[in-house]
């Protein structure tokens, strides 16, 4: 049997990539039942939505399309696309986005406390209650700061992202403020940038594959029913396609424990290399732990 991963470790890129697969594979059982314990009523609220979303933006496209060949017929604004619709999608992607980053980064931070253990759904809640919505505060004023930076030529938004990444599992990890883990993470990544980017970005280019593969179906459905229409009074896009489509994309959001997992042993490696806590917890045990009998004899 593979032993469990062990989080505080300093790794390379390679490692941290291979980790993160490890360790999703050796507790996917309990990462799966968490977020749809605690992140299901968001991705519920979601597909709704989503649905709600895509089922109107079908009615407008095919009402343009019919208005195109018929100059009597009524031609719907684009503001049509903008309406609650798709403001409650997008507030339900902000607090799904908030609730699965919250329950796996808890998910993991449990995990190390006790002892690489699976923690109980009583120990899950009282970390996602506590923390929720501290992280979705500090994540929309990130994003704020995020976008005013990337409209200084894109450069510093770049330069911002896997430090801004990091000040979630400081925050949740070490159970700090929000100032805190702000400067904290700027210290982590000192000199280690170009490892924890790479990192990122090539788990979220895997974590976006995986979502357009699981879509690509209904994506091929409405191309072809779009293709396909007749030029008068036929329907651009299938409606059961759309709404698959919507349920597919909200479900797609449990992908998230790849970029989350691989956030978490990226702030294990900088940690490790700037503290050095695995090794001071282990020279602190020294002495006051049982040692093992079960050992073979060292042979020389």
């Amino acid at each position: 049997m593979q032993p469990k991963v062990e989080l505080a470790k300093i790794r390379d890129f390679g490692e941290i990539i291979s980790d993160t697969f490890l360790f999703i594979r050796q507790n996917i059982k309990p990462l799966l039942k968490y977020f749809f314990t605690f992140c299901g009523i968001f991705v519920a609220g979601g597909i709704v939505c989503a649905a709600l979303y895509q089922l109107k933006w079908a009615g407008t496209m095919n009402s343009l399309r019919a208005g195109a060949f018929n100059t009597n017929q009524y031609k719907p604004s684009p503001f049509s696309f903008f309406g609650p619709e798709y403001f409650l999608l997008i507030l339900f992607g902000i607090l799904s986005f908030t609730a699965l980053t919250v329950t796996f980064l808890s998910y993991i931070a449990l995990y190390k406390e006790k002892g690489k253990q699976v923690p109980t759904t009583e120990e899950m809640w009282g970390y996602i209650k506590y923390y929720f919505l501290r992280v979705l505060g500090s994540s929309i004023l990130l994003h704020i700061l995020l976008i005013f930076a990337s409209l200084l030529c894109g450069v510093p938004g770049i330069y911002l992202s896997p430090i801004f990444a990091l000040i979630f599992p400081i925050m949740v990890i070490e159970n700090a403020s929000f100032g805190y883990a702000f400067s904290r993470s700027f210290f982590l990544i000192k000199d280690n940038w170009w490892v924890t980017f790479g990192a990122l970005v090539v788990i979220w280019i895997i974590f976006y594959v995986a979502i357009v593969v699981i879509t690509i179906p209904t994506t091929i459905i409405n191309m072809i029913s779009l293709i396909t229409a007749p030029q008068k009074g036929g329907a651009a896009f299938s409606a059961p396609a759309a709404i698959i489509g919507a349920a597919l994309q909200q479900l797609c959001q449990v992908f998230g424990v790849l970029p989350v997992t691989a956030l978490a042993l990226c702030y294990f490696n900088l940690t490790e290399s700037k503290d050095g806590t695995s090794l001071m917890d282990k020279i602190n045990k020294l002495g006051t732990t049982t040692p093992n009998t079960d050992l073979p004899a060292e042979e020389y």
